[in-house]
């Protein structure tokens, strides 16, 4: 998909997203916003090719390998589209609030272009949230209708793996430390103008405004208030898996120790 298809489903004028234009040197950044406009759902963006590969993810990525998320591949956004988080304002495509919910690099596990033409992307992940390997597998539907948009994001078994992850209980930008309902309710999220074009921020600008929001220090205190919850929030999950596999042992088993237990007590 091309910056064509962005560029003619929005009117520049009026909503501060960046216009369409490829970088010219690639790297490797990854984005996920949160997105609440007509259904609440995530964007998960891949820097390739100058470009952000797109998939819209209605439940959210997740880090429990047993869950299979629906992505539905979406037109390729500019790079500067990164770093957006705001207010797409009523009446045009997208209306709604955006967050930052996560941001970082990624590692193709494989060759990147190649893998994603025959649908099946493996990565590794570097965010705040998210980490470890994924794969996005193309799903080859049948369905009548189908427009061959439908793939999966499915977490890899690893060090990082949670089961149980629910992405609604990280409910925070990690550039802003805004909730969404937060950013919906920030004016100068929705600044716009109809009668003159909306500003349109680079990415380095956006960032410095952004980041000029926040206080550094209290930044750092919460960052590592995360990640001491998310190391929690691991212990947990892999506490109550290795309970579980002690509750179902096999009929054999319990048997053989009931009988051990019977002995002893005989003697």
């Amino acid at each position: 998909m091309a910056l064509e298809e962005y560029g003619r489903k929005r009117r520049f004028p009026q909503t501060p997203e960046p216009p369409p234009k490829a970088a010219k040197s690639e790297q490797r950044r990854f984005v996920v916003q949160k997105h609440r406009a007509s259904h609440l759902h995530y964007d998960f963006r891949l820097e390739m090719e100058g470009v952000l590969k797109s998939w819209a993810v209605p439940k959210g990525p997740s880090l429990d390998p047993a869950d299979k998320r629906l992505a539905m591949m979406v037109e390729d956004h500019p790079v500067d589209y990164l770093l957006f988080e705001g207010i797409i304002p009523p009446g045009n495509y997208g209306a709604g609030t955006v967050m930052v919910w996560d941001t970082g690099t990624w590692e193709p596990l494989g060759q990147g272009p190649e893998m994603l033409s025959r649908g099946d992307l493996k990565f590794r992940l570097h965010g705040r949230k998210l980490k470890g390997e994924f794969v996005l597998a193309h799903m080859r539907s049948r369905r009548p209708g189908s427009k061959g948009t439908e793939w999966l994001l499915i977490k890899k078994k690893d060090d990082f793996a949670q089961p149980g992850f629910d992405p609604e209980e990280l409910d925070r930008s990690v550039l802003t430390r805004r909730s969404l309902d937060q950013i919906a309710a920030d004016e100068g999220s929705a600044e716009w103008g109809s009668s003159r074009p909306a500003a349109v921020r680079t990415k380095d600008a956006w960032l410095s405004e952004s980041l000029a929001k926040v206080d550094r220090k209290r930044k750092t205190a919460e960052d590592a208030k995360d990640a001491v919850e998310n190391k929690a929030r691991q212990a947990t999950a892999k506490a109550k898996a290795s309970r579980q596999i002690t509750d179902h042992r096999s009929p054999k088993t319990a048997s053989k120790n009931s009988s051990v237990k019977k002995k002893t007590s005989a003697a």
